[in-house]
C-alpha cells in the first residue's frame, strides 16, 4: 500500500511537535517518560531561591524548582512550582518547608512528609507553605534583644559617665588629688614607723626572748599547781571544812542559847550589869588615884604613921 506524500508529511510534522514539546520539557527539567509529579506552595518571601534548586525529603533530593512568579491576585505572594521525580506517597496535608542550605549556599525545599491517613498527594496539588529559620535568621533573633539590651546600656554608660563628669570637677579633682597626697604621706610614715618597730624589736631581742622564758616558766609552774591540785584529795578536805562549819554553827548556837561560859556572858544580864559596875568603880579608883596618890602611897623616913582617910575622902584626925 502506498502512502501518500501528505500522510507522510503530516506524521512528520506530529512527530516533530512531539520531539518539541519533549525536548522543551525536558530542557525544563520535566521528564514526560517518568513518573513526575507536579505540586505547588506559595511562600511570602523566597530570597535566596531560584529555579533549579534542589527539592528533599528527610534529606533526600527528590526533584527541583521549575518556576517562582508572583500569584497574580494581588497579593504580593510568590507561586513555586515544584517537580518531584519520586513515586514516594505522602498525604496531602505535607507542608513544603523553605530552609536555608548553609551559610552561601543559598536556600532550598524540603517536604515534610505527613503520614495522617488523610489522601496522598497526586499531581498538581498544592502543598501548604512554610519557612524555617536558618542560621542567619537565628542569629538575627538572638542579636535583636541583645543589640536593644547594649544600646540601653550604652545609654545607661553615657549618663553615668555624664555624672561623673559632674561630679569629678575641677575641685573635686584638686581635693583627690591632695588626699592622695596626703595618702602617700600616710603610708610613707607608716613605712618609717615599721623601720622603727623593726629596730626597737632587734635591740630588745634579748629582754624579749628573756621575757618569753619567763613567760614559758610561769606556764609550766601553772601546769604544776593545776596538776597538784588535780591530785590533791579536794572531796575530802571539802568534806574537813564542812565538818568543821558544821561545829561552827553548833557553838555558835549554843552561845546564841546562854549555854557555856561565853554564852552566859553574852545572855545573862545580871553578869553584865556586875560587869559594868566593877569597870565603873575601877575607873573611878584609878581618878581618885590620880588626884589623890598621898591616900594609897605612904612613904616617911622617921615612922611617922601615916594618915588615915574615911570613906568620903575626909582625913580623920586622931
Amino acid at each position: 500500500m502506498n502512502i501518500s506524500k501528505e500522510v507522510k508529511i503530516g506524521t512528520l510534522v506530529l512527530a516533530g511537535i512531539i520531539l518539541f514539546i519533549f525536548g522543551f520539557n525536558y530542557l525544563k527539567g520535566q521528564n514526560l517518560l517518568d513518573s513526575s509529579r507536579t505540586f505547588y506552595t506559595e511562600y511570602n518571601n523566597v530570597e535566596g531561591l531560584a529555579p533549579s534548586t534542589p527539592v528533599t525529603i528527610n534529606g533526600l533530593s527528590v526533584g527541583k524548582v521549575v518556576s517562582i512568579n508572583f500569584k497574580g491576585d494581588g497579593s504580593g505572594k510568590l507561586l513555586v512550582k515544584l517537580l518531584v521525580d519520586s513515586d514516594f506517597q505522602f498525604s496531602k496535608n505535607s507542608k513544603a518547608e523553605l530552609y536555608e542550605t548553609g551559610l552561601i549556599g543559598g536556600k532550598a525545599i524540603a517536604i515534610i512528609p505527613a503520614f495522617d491517613g488523610a489522601e496522598n498527594a497526586e499531581n498538581d496539588d498544592y502543598l501548604d507553605g512554610g519557612v524555617k529559620a536558618g542560621l542567619t535568621e537565628l542569629v538575627n533573633q538572638r542579636l535583636t534583644p541583645l543589640q536593644e539590651k547594649i544600646e540601653i546600656m550604652m545609654v545607661s554608660a553615657d549618663s553615668l559617665l555624664t555624672n561623673i563628669n559632674e561630679v569629678f570637677d575641677h575641685r573635686t579633682k584638686t581635693n583627690l588629688k591632695s588626699s592622695i597626697a596626703g595618702l602617700n604621706t600616710v603610708i610613707q610614715n607608716f613605712k618609717e614607723t615599721s623601720k622603727s618597730l623593726d629596730g626597737l624589736v632587734t635591740s630588745n631581742k634579748d629582754k624579749l626572748d628573756n621575757t618569753l622564758n619567763n613567760v614559758d616558766n610561769i606556764s609550766s609552774n601553772l601546769s604544776k599547781v593545776s596538776d597538784s591540785l588535780a591530785n590533791a584529795n579536794v572531796g575530802q578536805t571539802m568534806r574537813n571544812l564542812e565538818s568543821t562549819i558544821q561545829n561552827f554553827n553548833s557553838i555558835l548556837a549554843k552561845v546564841e542559847n546562854g549555854e557555856g561560859s561565853l554564852g552566859k556572858l553574852l545572855k545573862d544580864e545580871g553578869m553584865y550589869n556586875n560587869l559594868e559596875g566593877a569597870t565603873l568603880q575601877l575607873e573611878q579608883l584609878l581618878e581618885d588615884m590620880k588626884l589623890n596618890p598621898k591616900r594609897y602611897v605612904h612613904f616617911s623616913l622617921f615612922g611617922k604613921k601615916p594618915k588615915q582617910y574615911d570613906a568620903e575622902g575626909n582625913e580623920i584626925k586622931q
